[in-house]
């Protein structure tokens, strides 16, 4: 859709202009080298017409031949082994092209955090990743055979030029239209892939939220309905599909018409000038085969196409990119006992202000635990206390020092998390507990489990925390004990749990919760609870809602208000 004059400039056409130079940047020596190789093809098709036409001359003239009827065959035969190269070069600069944008395209959503994920979706992301990196990557490729594909029809007219000027005047007097034509085809290409594209990102999105909830479609015996649903875009992928290959038949079918009277043209005033004897018959071959490489439409159609196919992927890349990553500071923590400060902290999703003007303070070395309602804001709150997500508006320090202003290293090494639904990252369960930015030793692993009671079932498994992750099926409760250890395991000032205890059995969390609730733990614990029991534990209650601080307090004192009570599941303390 072209947008509306007022509409300002495109912010995504800068980060996918970068992204095409830098892709073409860093396949530069297998671009220059497919394009000397494409451009070397196009030379010797240029000369086979006219070493065809002398030796026809020759032929005709009784004079033997035999040396420019190998010298053609020479051509040919170098033909097809600059066209094997050009397939084999091509093919290493889309795969190279394509692994440098997943790997730029990664760091750029790693960066992002959270705020990836809720922007575009797992699915879409995840199409984003497969289908148009790998489009996006033959960028470069198509690029380079692009203009080594002009020097066929440039040097076309030049060689018609060089048989007979009168010649080359003709075909350039259509000229104009076979480029219009082409430059439709680029325009209206590049619309029609990017629909394609958007409906594939939908039908993945789709697929992604099945794929996640199977147990509840299962459940509920809506696989049908479900598989409906997520086929549902069909049609208009199929519609996007037929339009794109409408749009280029009809720009060959245009051109092809284009290109035959241009032929015939140069042809016809070839054919004169032979009947003057101003031209020879192997000069009227070599211009019938020119006047065929100088319209050139079929190559330049394709490599258009293609090129439009990848530039829309790009742009499809360039969305993710445009998207702000938090910068990172340049300073490092002084010495203290993690006081975690909020100030005006402010946070709008979905048009709405979901945390506004919420101002809080844990003291250093203290347990504080954040209730409410579902949806007041509790997780995006431990999002922003470690700098998961950046507010739009206040500051959050960390003994003093603006998060903002710390360095990425040095902020993951002083802040620890745990989930609701950790994700175990690391091929066995021993690279799981001391994924960080700092790998713990492994006595310290082995302590973080036993404080997450994660210890007796890493013992079951057959070889024990060198057993492999895809070998160890876990439930929730053992998933998030696994995760707990993981963040015992890794030493900092501030330990956030988001919900990590809704999974554990009550002895299990009655235990867990009263080790990071005991007094000179060393750290500060900012625990997102549900549970009265987890909240009972904590130093201080900070009672959230309706995106702000509601009350804050010891929670026995908080529990006479029977508000707070009906917070809870729990009907008693």
């Amino acid at each position: 859709m072209t947008p509306a004059p007022d509409a300002g400039p495109d912010p995504v056409a800068r980060p996918s202009r970068a992204l095409e130079r830098a892709a073409l940047r860093h396949g530069g020596a297998h671009c220059v080298a497919l394009f000397a190789v494409s451009t070397a093809a196009s030379a010797a098709g240029l000369l086979l017409p006219a070493a065809l036409g002398h030796a026809l001359d020759l032929l005709l003239a009784g004079v033997p031949a035999t040396r420019w009827v190998l010298y053609a065959c020479g051509l040919v035969l170098l033909l097809g082994v600059l066209d094997a190269c050009a397939g084999v070069l091509s093919g290493t600069a889309d795969a190279r092209a394509a692994a440098w944008l997943r790997r730029r395209l990664t760091g750029h959503v790693l960066a992002l955090g959270p705020h990836a994920n809720a922007r575009f979706g797992t699915g879409d992301l995840a199409a984003r990743f497969v289908g148009s990196a790998a489009q996006a990557g033959t960028s470069p490729a198509a690029v380079a055979a692009l203009f080594a594909a002009l020097a066929g029809p440039l040097g076309g007219v030049v060689a018609l030029g060089l048989i007979d000027w009168r010649l080359a005047v003709v075909f350039l007097a259509g000229a104009p239209l076979l480029a219009l034509l082409l430059r439709a085809l680029a325009r209206d290409t590049t619309a029609c892939v990017t629909e394609y594209q958007q409906v594939q990102g939908r039908i993945a999105a789709s697929l992604a939220e099945a794929v996640g909830g199977f147990r509840t479609i299962a459940a509920a015996g809506i696989q049908d309905r479900e598989t409906a649903r997520i086929l549902r875009p069909l049609p208009a992928l199929s519609r996007a599909g037929h339009r794109m290959w409408h749009v280029q038949g009809r720009a060959a079918a245009q051109a092809v018409t284009v290109a035959p009277l241009l032929q015939l043209g140069v042809i016809a005033v070839a054919g004169f000038l032979l009947t003057r004897g101003e031209l020879t018959v192997g000069d009227l071959l070599a211009a019938s085969r020119y006047a065929v490489l100088a319209t050139g439409v079929g190559v330049l159609v394709g490599r258009l196409a293609a090129l439009a196919r990848a530039r829309a992927a790009t742009r499809r890349l360039g969305e993710v990119l445009a998207e702000p990553a938090p910068p990172p500071g340049t300073f490092q923590l002084p010495a203290g006992p993690g006081r975690l400060e909020l100030r005006g902290i402010t946070v709008r999703r979905g048009g709405r202000d979901v945390l506004d003007g919420l101002d809080l303070l844990v003291p250093g070395g203290t347990a504080l635990a954040v209730v409410g309602r579902s949806g007041t804001g509790k997780s995006l709150l431990a999002e922003v206390a470690g700098r998961l997500a950046d507010p739009d508006a206040g500051h959050v320090l960390l003994d003093g020092v603006p998060l903002t202003d710390l360095r990425h290293d040095e902020l993951r090494r002083a802040v620890a998390y745990a989930f609701e639904r950790p994700a175990l990252l690391g091929t066995t369960i021993e690279d799981a507990l001391t994924f960080g930015a700092a790998a713990p030793s492994a006595a310290r692993v082995r302590t973080a489990a036993r404080e997450a009671r994660a210890d007796v079932f890493i013992d079951r498994l057959p070889h024990g925390y060198a057993t492999l992750c895809a070998d160890a099926p876990r439930s929730g409760g053992e998933s998030q004990r696994l995760g707990l250890a993981r963040a015992f395991a890794h030493r900092g000032r501030l330990l956030i749990l988001d919900d990590a205890l809704s999974s554990l059995d009550t002895v299990t969390e009655h235990h867990i919760a009263e080790a990071l609730a005991a007094p000179g733990t060393g750290r500060t614990r900012l625990l997102i609870a549900h549970r009265a029991t987890t909240a009972a534990r904590a130093d201080t209650v900070a009672w959230l809602d309706n995106g702000h601080i509601r009350a804050t307090g010891p929670h026995e004192v908080l529990w006479r208000d029977p508000a707070y009570r009906a917070v809870f599941d729990e009907a008693t303390p």
